[in-house]
This record gives structure tokens, C-alpha cells and sequence, in this order.
């Protein structure tokens, strides 16, 4: 059986730890969502140009694409914890001190840029030319085409992936605790070290995290949702 009153008396440690894991979980997915997009609009907008610039042009979109593909890739192939590691311990060594929490959302970041461009470059792509073609033949800007056009449908057939990346992030967040931020899963390893309460520490990190993940995937399907009956 559960000790609900001993779950009931360290609730309130759950509950910073929760608070914490939000904090980080928001920083950092709300930068990645922006360096993503960033780099897929980039990404689409080399890939239509190529075809029609001079070698000079084009080298630099080549040189471009190069850059933010390999940054991807590493983004995508190596581990939060190692990212963490380089960021807390190795820029140090050259002079550059990050805090705990500052890092932590730094990597997030880094980490989840790297999924959310390929969600939106998967989104964005899916757009044809003939709609670009059509909207700049009517006079519109390329910014009034990416934001009237592309985003608009690109972003009903990204959020699937937008979706799954915002879970995967707030779930990579429990290895933070390696910088000694107290964050759930920290908070519950602290509980099961000290008092040996090893049910209740984990039937309260469970608890947490549907807490926390059931919503934004119930929200994001409801999103889209409403977005595929406006398209």
C-alpha cells in the first residue's frame, strides 16, 4: 500500500520539482521552436533558389545549407546528457561559465532545434511550387507568401512531428538533474535516497508527467484538429 500521508507531507517538493521542470521545458522548447523554424524556412528557401542563382549565389547557399544541415544532424546524433556535459564542464576551460539552469535550457534548446527544423522543413516542403508560383505572379512578397500561404497550410501538416518533439523535449528534461537542478526526477531520487519510499516517489513522478504531457497532447490534437477543418 501506498503511504499517502507521506506523499501528501512532500507534495509541496513535487510541486517545485514540477515548477522547475516546466520552467526549463518552456525556455528551451520555445527556443527550439524558433531556431527549427528559422532554419527550415532557410533550408526551403536555398533548396527554390539554387536552381536560378549565378555561382557565386549559389555557392553561398550551398555554403548556407551545409552549415545548417551538419548542425542539425549533430543536434539530432548526440545525447542531451553529452551536450550538457560540454556546455557545464568543458566551456569552463576556455572561459566561458554557464549556470545550471542556463545551460540546461541552452542544450534544450540546441537539441530540440534540431527536430523542430526537420518538422517544419517536413511541413513547410510539403507546400507545392505552383501555390509560390501563383502567389508571386499576384505580387506578393516571399515574407507575405511564407506568412499567408506556406505557414499556414505547413504548420497543420508539422504539428504531428511539432507535437511529438515538445513530448520527447519535456521527457529529456529529467536528465538535467546531473547539474544538480531539482527538477522531478531529482527531487524523486532525493525521496527514495533519504526515507527509502521508493513506491511513492515513483507513483508521484508518474503522476507528474501525465500531469504535465496528457494536456499538450490532448491541446495539440484538438489543434489540429480545428486547423485541418479550416484548410
Amino acid at each position: 500500500m501506498l503511504d499517502f500521508a507521506f506523499i501528501w507531507q512532500h507534495i509541496g517538493l513535487f510541486k517545485s520539482g514540477l515548477l522547475l521542470t516546466i520552467t526549463i521545458s518552456l525556455c528551451g522548447i520555445a527556443l527550439a521552436i524558433v531556431i527549427g523554424l528559422l532554419c527550415a524556412c532557410v533550408l526551403i528557401e536555398c533548396e527554390r533558389e539554387l536552381a536560378n542563382s549565378g555561382k557565386l549565389k549559389r555557392a553561398l547557399l550551398q555554403a548556407t545549407r551545409f552549415a545548417i544541415t551538419s548542425y542539425v544532424e549533430v543536434a539530432r546524433n548526440t545525447p542531451l546528457l553529452i551536450q550538457l556535459f560540454f556546455l557545464y564542464f568543458a566551456l569552463p576551460k576556455v572561459g566561458i561559465t554557464l549556470s545550471a539552469f542556463t545551460c540546461a535550457t541552452t542544450a534544450l534548446a540546441f537539441l530540440g532545434g534540431g527536430y523542430m527544423c526537420e518538422s517544419f522543413r517536413a511541413g513547410l516542403g510539403s507546400i507545392s511550387k505552383t501555390q509560390v508560383e501563383s502567389a508571386l505572379s499576384i505580387g506578393l512578397s516571399r515574407l507575405n507568401i511564407l506568412r499567408f500561404v506556406v505557414l499556414p497550410q505547413g504548420l497543420g501538416v508539422a504539428l504531428p512531428g511539432i507535437t511529438a518533439n515538445v513530448i520527447f523535449l519535456i521527457k529529456e528534461t529529467s536528465v538535467v538533474g546531473i547539474l544538480a537542478l531539482g527538477d522531478i526526477l531529482y527531487i524523486s531520487k532525493d525521496i527514495i535516497d533519504l526515507y527509502g519510499k521508493t513506491y511513492e516517489a515513483l507513483a508521484m513522478l508518474l503522476v507528474m508527467y501525465v500531469v504535465l504531457l496528457l494536456p499538450i497532447s490532448l491541446a495539440a490534437s484538438a489543434l489540429e484538429s480545428h486547423l485541418n477543418k479550416r484548410l
